[in-house]
């Protein structure tokens, strides 16, 4: 077990008792505290102070006031300094928060001021074995990458003074805790020296030095409920900056990060990680391919960085291919058609709602190994990948349900991929029969992700379908809908609601008020017939074949042998698509078309 040294101390003694150095990594986020949270604190700090504004009301033996843990680990290539892995935003807004009581107490020349003046000083500045302060080394230093104010901080430490025109979150919340400051002497000048003293003796942290930084990060996942987790690609972003930074290309590298930050948190909106995360996460499948790893259990995305020495080995290789890889997913989530030709963009539609992810990771792989010179695809080659893949993972969700499951396939075809391979599963095609009885009972209720990969995929059969924004809000529409069959009981069994037969792609703005009526009524909502109090006419779907059913059934009412029918004809449709596909066992009768 890891050892860890852990106990409360106050803010005086964690930064006088403490004689080496905090360092805040290269690889941390920049400061982000606003002015906002300044002042939740200072407001805090003042009514702990000062219980009712009644400086005697204070317990200074009892009363304490926690703010946190510091996570660090003593980093040996940093000469032991406690490296923040959490705790840097407090930390630095403390600092920040000394050094305005400083300024303001400074030049004040009684004797509890003149206390607090040296204690603040031994709490931002290092001392020598006398006691003597050495103004030139402060007791914090920051390396953070991406921190272009990182300089006006360490300025304002050590000089006070910042430049009015400043928008730094340093310079900002320097200035607000001045101001807050000035207005507390005029309102309680008899107390002004407590006020700093209660802080810095009667405010506590939780300090927690871990013995490696692993440890650390693993402590500051379990005790961080708030904000936003140390991701991996922070600790990959130290790595490069490392390497970048001694090759005399810091500010190419930190462009470049910026970049990609960018593009990532545009591409990548609802990542389990960070945006960032979600890219390294991408292109690791590609180095897994490469590598030739089948195996269906997957390490961490750091520990499989780590473990291979990526960043080490080859990290411009690495950075030019993230940016490929970046700009590429830019292109799909923007739909560029100077791209992508139109078939391509709407089967990438219909994969961003595939019912799991794994499609993604597969594309990158297949992104990478056959891009061209200027990161682009062949679209013919794409199109016929892309209706491979649908057809098989729509496929497999039916009859192996679970990403877990969609690994072993997948990752052996990804490895295809590098080798110059076609992608055919031939290991893992479906018997007609068994795929054919699994749709036939398998329950599209609306909860199963797979329910809208098939509508959505039966919406885009029809080639004239238009292509949607991938930021359309698109619900499961029930055509017979259930508060018609409460109402009347006309079907012979309830389950038919849930058939993928009487369901469709329908947008939300009319699903919404289109739920609950009978079909002829629903049927004014789907061609836009309605008008709203204003007399504003509504607007009609765009789901073309919802539309064909309003021009086949007119007037009448959809009813179950109509749900049975439709039915029948989107499941037998898939099972050809897939046919097509190449997916479909060879019986012994009939081989496959890629064996004749």
């Amino acid at each position: 077990m890891s050892k860890l040294n852990i106990d409360n101390k106050t803010i005086r003694k964690l930064f006088q008792d403490t004689p080496t150095d905090f360092l805040i990594p290269d690889y941390q986020r920049p400061y982000a505290w606003t002015e906002e949270e300044c002042f939740t604190l200072w407001e805090d700090l003042k009514a702990f102070c000062f219980p009712e504004d009644n400086s005697s009301l204070f317990d200074s033996e009892n009363d304490f006031y926690f703010l946190g843990p510091i996570v660090t680990f003593r980093n040996r290539s940093e000469n032991n300094k406690l490296e923040v892995i959490d705790g840097q935003q407090r930390l630095t807004t403390i600092l920040l928060l000394l050094r305005a009581f400083y300024e303001k107490y400074g030049k004040m020349k009684d004797n509890p001021s003149q206390k607090i003046k040296e204690n603040i000083e031994k709490c931002i500045w290092k001392s020598n074995e006398l006691g003597e302060i050495k103004r030139d080394e402060l007791k914090i230093i920051t390396l953070v990458a991406t921190d272009d104010d990182k300089a006006e901080f360490s300025k304002i430490l050590n000089e006070g003074i910042v430049n009015k025109e400043s928008k730094s979150k340093y310079a900002v919340n320097y200035r607000f805790f001045k101001e807050q400051i000035g207005k507390f002497l005029e309102e309680f000048a008899p107390y002004a020296a407590l006020f700093p003293n209660r802080i810095m003796n009667n405010c506590i942290l939780l300090p927690i030095e871990a013995e490696d930084q692993d440890t650390a990060l693993r402590i500051f996942s379990t005790l961080n409920d708030r904000g936003l987790p140390l991701a991996d690609s922070d600790i990959f972003k130290a790595k490069l900056y490392k390497y970048y930074s001694k090759n005399g290309d810091k500010a190419y590298f930190i462009s470049k990060w910026k970049e990609l930050e960018e593009i990532c948190s545009k591409c990548f909106k609802n990542p389990t990680g960070s945006p960032m995360d979600e890219l390294f996460t991408r292109y690791m499948y590609y180095e897994r391919a490469l590598k030739g790893i089948k195996l269906s259990t997957t390490e961490s995305l750091r520990k499989f960085y780590e473990t291979h020495k990526l960043l080490e080995t080859k990290p411009e290789e690495i950075l030019k291919n993230l940016e490929s890889l970046a700009n590429f997913w830019n292109n799909v989530v923007t739909q560029n058609e100077s791209i992508f030709t139109s078939d391509v963009l709407k089967r990438l539609f219909v994969l961003n709602y595939s019912p799991n992810n794994m499609w993604a990771n597969f594309l990158s792989v297949y992104f990478m190994q056959n891009k061209d010179e200027h990161g682009n695809l062949d679209n013919e080659k794409l199109l016929i990948f892309l209706h491979k893949i649908t057809a098989f993972t729509f496929a497999y969700a039916i009859t192996n349900p679970g990403v877990n499951a969609l690994r072993t396939p997948v990752y052996a075809e990804m490895v295809n991929i590098v080798n110059g391979k076609e992608v055919e599963f031939s290991d893992n095609k479906f018997s007609k029969d068994f795929l054919t009885n699994q749709l036939n009972a398998f329950p599209f209720y609306n909860g199963r992700p797979i329910t809208k990969s098939i509508l959505t995929w039966w919406a885009y059969q029809r080639s004239t379908q238009k292509l949607y924004s991938l930021d359309t809000s698109l619900d499961i529409e029930h055509i017979y809908a259930r508060k018609r069959y409460e109402l009347s009981k006309e079907l012979s069994n309830e389950e038919y609601l849930e058939l993928i037969g009487n369901k469709s792609l329908l947008e939300r703005r009319i699903n919404i008020r289109a739920a609950d009526y009978k079909f002829s009524d629903k049927c004014m909502y789907y061609t836009g017939q309605v008008f709203n109090k204003k007399g504003e006419q509504s607007k009609p779907t765009e789901v073309e074949e919802l539309l064909s059913l309003v021009d086949k059934y007119n007037d009448s009412e959809f009813n179950e042998k109509d749900i049975i029918e439709r039915n029948r004809e989107i499941l037998n449709n898939f099972i050809s698509y897939v046919e097509d596909n190449n997916l479909i066992k060879a019986t012994p009768e009939q081989p496959s078309s890629g064996d004749q």
